[in-house]
């Protein structure tokens, strides 16, 4: 049996967290291949680095070597050990200090990419060498080692499914085979000209996936500081409670929709071969965690959680010909899209197309919409501040007056809903709210359709 596991930044996040993860790696069976976040703080520690290079370089560079070294010195007790880290560590170092001080690999659109996966070639290495310490054989691979095949715009990349398993297969695999656990950077991929690509913020959950896609493995493994899927967030709904399973779709529009848990991309690499996930809290490996898989088994249940994406805007774009003319459509999409823009939800009207993006993004929005043609567009609408709530369900919208019940919920919140989508996915139903209302419509959505079904169950 062949198993992917992923630690995130808190996991691997002091000397303390590797050890114990260490030892969760070493308590579990079969073959394993880990891979591992930054540090936590790293990588937004260089994100900063990379707006303010020339006036922080060598304090930066300092206060980043002793960080790792501390971690290291306290971890790695034994001086052959520390040293033989060290042997390793310092050629990374020279290639990250000669990085920051190259002034023509600054001028290439990809340079935030080479720098901000910084972090996990250093997090791998002090995982690696305390497996070492414990007396088991394991090796600190790069992206670049394995062949990870990145493509796609900085700092936005995905992953060639194809290239990357046929490259795992020959870096990768051998070293399974003769008993050693591959450490694996994660959160970015290398592009056709050798340079680094990041998969976004969160991108290491989806690099894990896309390892398990490419070894074929058994299962994947996400240890994170959390316990699992909830119904609801904990900080809002003290009643909330963990979910044992769910399906890949449940998951995807869960973490896509405002559920932080798991990186929204990490589902479809491991859907695609039917790989089974576990989310599991790597600070209580006694716990079993919710398991993601084709086979859920399914419940009476008509809502499983209920999660939010906040700090959301409405933009509307109004013109009496976009009903006859679709290609409109077409080119506003074309506008937000050179921003790179997420949108989370789209309506349509005989008049009026609305998008849902994040309060950030509204006034680049903006400026790109304007470039349209003015005879297309009468008026540009934008209604800030509203969340995006999702419920989540088995076959929630084949289940007939769902939508009744739930906006019922909503009404008792006294919220407005302001923009619907539903029909996109059989599993949920997601629709708009002021942001003064979300707390509101959560607890009293999760009270009448969680709580009450958990109490019968309990009956």
């Amino acid at each position: 049996m062949l198993t992917v596991m992923k630690f995130g930044g808190t996991s691997v996040g002091s000397a303390e967290a590797l050890e114990r993860v260490a030892k969760i790696i070493l308590s579990e069976p079969g073959d394993k291949v880990v891979v591992t976040s930054a540090m936590s703080g790293i990588t937004n520690f260089l994100i900063g680095l990379c707006e303010d290079i020339p006036g922080r370089r060598e304090e930066a560079l300092k206060t980043f070597e002793e960080k790792h070294l501390d971690v290291a010195r306290r971890l790695l007790k034994d001086d052959k050990e520390y040293n033989a880290f060290l042997e390793e560590f310092r050629p990374r170092m020279a290639a990250f200090r000669r990085l920051l001080n190259d002034e023509y690999a600054m001028k290439d659109p990809y340079y935030k990419d080479n720098v901000t996966s910084q972090g996990e070639r250093f997090s791998s290495l002090l995982l690696c060498h305390e497996l070492r310490a414990v007396g088991h054989n394991a090796i600190a691979m790069t992206s670049e080692d394995c062949g990870i095949r990145a493509v796609g715009q900085p700092l936005n990349g995905s992953a060639d499914l194809g290239e990357t398993e046929r490259a795992a297969a020959i870096n990768v695999l051998p070293y399974v085979a003769r008993g050693f656990i591959p450490v694996v950077t994660g959160f970015y991929g290398v592009k056709s000209d050798g340079l680094p690509l990041t998969f976004g913020r969160g991108g290491s959950d989806y690099s894990a996936a896309v390892m398990a896609n490419a070894l074929n493995a058994d299962m994947l493994e996400i240890w994170t500081d959390v316990d699992g899927f909830m119904s609801a967030d904990p900080r809002i709904v003290s009643a909330a409670v963990k979910i044992d399973e769910m399906s890949y779709g449940e998951a995807a529009e869960l973490a896509y929709f405002g559920a932080k848990i798991l990186h929204p991309r990490t589902i479809e690499p491991v859907r695609k071969k039917h790989i089974p996930l576990k989310v599991r809290n790597s600070f209580k490996p006694q716990e079993s965690g919710t398991l993601i898989s084709q086979f859920r088994r399914s419940k009476n249940e008509l809502l499983r959680s209920v999660a939010a994406k906040t700090d959301l805007s409405i933009i509307s774009i109004c013109s009496a010909e976009i009903a006859y003319h679709p290609e409109m459509v077409t080119r506003i999409l074309a506008k937000i899209s050179e921003n790179s823009v997420p949108i989370y939800s789209i309506s349509t009207s005989l008049s009026t197309v609305a998008f849902l993006i994040h309060n950030n993004d509204v006034k680049a929005t903006l400026m790109k919409l304007n470039e349209l043609d003015a005879a297309d567009v009468e008026r540009i609408d934008v209604t800030g501040d509203v969340a995006l709530i999702c419920c989540v369900g088995d076959n929630l919208l084949s289940k007939c007056g769902v939508s009744g019940d739930i906006f019922g919920a909503v009404r008792e919140a006294k919220a407005n809903v302001q923009m619907i989508s539903e029909g996109a996915s059989d599993v949920s139903l997601n629709f708009v709210v002021p942001m003064a209302k979300v707390i509101d419509t959560i607890k009293i959505i999760h009270a009448k359709f969680v709580e009450e079904a958990h109490k019968k169950e309990r009956m």
